[in-house]
């Protein structure tokens, strides 16, 4: 199932799952594999590869948001998020650099391989040697400063149930009305559920050129939460040709779905884990 931008809006597993992606590191014989899960401080460059359900690297993926993977990194106390796009030889191995803090590290790719119906979210942890100083979790607060940019969070995630979330974007106090396209889109969401790190992927309703979505203030995103608890979302934006991100807390309670269709249904208004990020 297509929203109206296009955008495939099955889940993440391609069956309808209204569980979240990323948990495991290997899913419908695919499987992320990193030459080393014990990496250095600062600026560190990490290869992988995706093998396939033969064990041999896949080397051809269907791009989405116009990229063909999406790498997450983000340390196991939600803090130290990245969202970069590797680049991939012709051998099917990836590489990137992240800049990584001590502690413990979940890595998330994100992917759809050609031939595959749908996409997949495949995560593995790794360790920063260092002394490791874990932060607590920020306040559940509506609104995020990032340099002279402040954005502002309306609406609730409900478990098992779609609903907005509308991010407001401003600079100095002025509503931002010339945010650039970045990925599709004038704004690209993850959300993770504080604990197991499960991965939500989100994108906003409407893209760049579609005659109607405005580029900022407002981008609203379809997103529903696999269960009550604490999410962690973290906002990228483009604008004067820097990505910029805005990160929240918030906390849902939990919620009995009416009944296992109503929770069945929630994730065909959203696609790959909760993308609308589609």
């Amino acid at each position: 199932m297509k929203n109206d931008s296009g955008h495939d809006m099955t889940s993440h597993s391609g069956h309808g799952s209204a569980l979240p992606g990323g948990l495991s590191v290997s899913q419908s014989g695919y499987t992320v594999e990193f030459d080393s899960t014990i990496l250095s401080t600062g600026v560190q460059t990490v290869t992988f590869r995706v093998t396939g359900p033969d064990g041999q690297p896949v080397t051809e993926f269907t791009p989405e948001h116009e990229k063909q993977l999406h790498l997450i990194a983000v340390r196991r106390d939600t803090t130290g998020f990245q969202h970069v796009h590797p680049v991939m030889d012709e051998k099917g191995t990836w590489s990137v650099e992240l800049t990584l803090e001590p502690g413990d590290w979940r890595f998330f790719a994100d992917i759809h391989p050609t031939g595959f119906d749908g996409t997949i979210t495949l995560g593995i942890d790794a360790s920063v040697a260092g002394q490791y100083d874990p932060q607590p979790l920020s306040e559940d607060t509506r609104t995020a400063h990032v340099g002279e940019f402040s954005v502002t969070l309306d609406g609730e995630l409900v478990p098992g149930e779609a609903s907005d979330l509308t991010l407001t974007v401003s600079r100095n106090g002025r509503p931002v009305t010339d945010l650039q396209p970045y990925l599709g889109a004038y704004g690209h969401l993850v959300a993770l559920r504080v604990g197991d790190l499960g991965y939500l992927h989100v994108h906003p309703e409407g893209e760049p050129g579609d005659g109607t979505t405005e580029p900022g203030p407002e981008i609203t995103f379809m997103a529903a939460a696999p269960s009550g608890g604490t999410y962690r979302l973290y906002l990228d934006f483009l604008h004067d040709g820097v990505v910029r991100t805005a990160d929240f807390t918030v906390r849902t309670a939990a919620i009995t779905p009416r009944s296992d269709t109503a929770f069945q249904a929630a994730p065909e208004h959203m696609s790959h884990n909760g993308h609308a990020h589609h």
